[in-house]
């Protein structure tokens, strides 16, 4: 390509990439533009300022009343929901040979939990009938043995007297000179035998009246020897009965899967648990600024996160004694000076007045509790909290 034609090329590029020229316009005098007016700019500001000042007025104010309208109703998450639990134990020891429950059944006051091999226990009990007959017996030969004393004591006393005045014949004899002296101290011989038989047959007397207990009219089953027998045949009677063992109150059994027939239970060795559900009651841990107005008997609404629809009334039943801080193991020592102040809970122990409640719940479910304490914060309170905030300054 030759250079002039080049040349043509880039000047049609330019005057393609150049922008048309506006034709000239005829020049005439344009007016000048107004200012504008001033009036609605400050009308704009001054709504601002109202804005400004009206928002944060309001949530004052709103904040105010929330305070003031506030602090009836105390709630707390942390919350807990507790019911009784027994440790079932055997008060006999013994082979297991029935069992009348299942892990995590529902059981009712009475019915029956398992049963020990009772024929160890009837052998016992007929052993404990036969002391108490062989007890009675031998009152009854106690009594036979007084009244034998009791004879043979006047028996002696007659041989006293007979021994006495043949002395006395003997004595009045020999004063006369018609007997011999030795027939005299033949009569005085009888007569110390005599009065020592009588000494013998009244200390029978009291050993047989002592072995009746000091009483010889006294019953027979209230005698010592008897009364230890029958005692011994309570037990023996208790002891039976103790091997059907049934549940002390409604409630579910639980850690009872490893329970079985045949098993050899001790005295007092925990088996399962029966968790009572007839006594169901909720701990509350509130903080010690919420307790101000808080008294045992007021109202309370218990919402338990396994039905976050639905809400369970209650009563405030007690207030704890102290803190968790104060009852633990090792308690927190503030004495050093390392101290910060951290805002305590007290347990409030709070009492479920819905009697079907109670089934539905278990132990150790998680609750919000609210509790009205029917006492509102009011004005007073905030008037204290300023005058207060100026005492500090």
């Amino acid at each position: 390509m030759s250079a002039a034609a080049k040349r043509e090329d880039d000047n049609v590029v330019t005057k393609l990439e150049a922008p048309a020229q506006p034709a000239a316009a005829p020049v005439a005098s344009a007016p000048e533009p107004r200012p504008a007016p001033a009036a609605p700019k400050k009308k704009r500001r001054i709504g601002r300022m109202l804005l400004m000042i009206a928002l944060p007025a309001a949530l004052a104010i709103g904040g105010a009343y929330v305070w003031v309208t506030g602090g009836r109703y105390q709630e707390t998450e942390n919350a807990n929901l507790q019911q009784a639990r027994i440790s079932v134990a055997s008060d006999t020891a013994g082979r297991i040979v029935q069992v009348g429950i299942d892990d995590n059944q529902t059981v009712k006051q009475g019915d029956l939990l398992f049963v020990i091999d009772p024929e160890p226990y009837r052998i016992a009990l007929a052993e404990a009938d036969a002391a108490v007959a062989a007890a009675r017996l031998n009152v009854e030969q106690l009594r036979a043995a007084y009244s034998q004393a009791m004879a043979q004591e006047k028996s002696a006393s007659s041989e006293v007297d007979f021994a006495q005045s043949q002395y006395d014949r003997a004595a009045d004899l020999a004063q006369k000179g018609i007997n011999a002296k030795s027939s005299l101290d033949q009569a005085r011989n009888d007569l110390d035998k005599a009065k020592q038989q009588l000494a013998v047959a009244q200390q029978g007397i009291v050993s047989a009246k002592a072995a009746l207990g000091g009483n010889p009219d006294i019953e027979t089953d209230k005698h010592p020897t008897v009364m230890s027998a029958l005692a011994a045949r309570d037990k023996a009677a208790y002891n039976l009965g103790q091997t059907t063992v049934k549940a002390p109150a409604d409630g579910i059994i639980y850690q009872a899967a490893s329970f079985k027939v045949g098993q050899y239970v001790s005295v007092g060795t925990p088996l399962f648990a029966l968790v009572e559900t007839g006594d169901t009651w909720i701990d509350a841990n509130f903080k010690e600024t919420q307790l101000t107005n808080m008294k045992p008997g007021q109202k309370a609404e218990i919402v338990v996160d396994t039905y976050p629809g639905r809400t369970f009334e209650a009563t405030v039943k007690a207030i704890g004694a102290g803190t968790g801080a104060e009852f633990s193991l090792l308690p927190a020592q503030n004495a050093t000076g390392n101290w910060v102040k951290v805002t305590q809970r007290i347990p409030v122990r709070l009492e479920l007045t819905d009697p079907d409640a109670k089934m539905a719940l278990r132990t150790g479910m998680s609750a919000t509790v609210t509790v009205d304490t029917g006492v509102a914060r009011g004005w007073p309170s905030i008037f204290s909290h300023a005058t207060a905030g100026e005492h500090t300054q």
